[in-house]
């Protein structure tokens, strides 16, 4: 799943390829948002990102399924 955060004053989205589901990651924004704490996800290739979640502007989630590449039929 892919993950967009806009950060407040700054002009570049982070953006994240996760393997976590999309109610794993609505819960861990609310959690930080609500606690006013430290948004903390982890990208598919191990990656830890911290964003505090005072500047978070909003959050994009893509869809769950993976993107095939390649020639495979369909």
């Amino acid at each position: 799943m892919e993950i967009t955060i806009g950060v407040q004053n700054s002009p570049r989205e982070v953006s994240i390829d996760t393997d976590q589901t999309a109610e794993a990651v609505t819960t861990a924004v609310t959690v930080a948002l609500a606690d006013n704490t430290v948004l903390d996800l982890t990208d598919s290739r191990g990656r830890r990102v911290l964003v505090p979640a005072a500047t978070i502007a909003y959050i994009e989630l893509g869809p769950e399924e993976k993107r095939t590449v390649g020639f495979g039929s369909l």
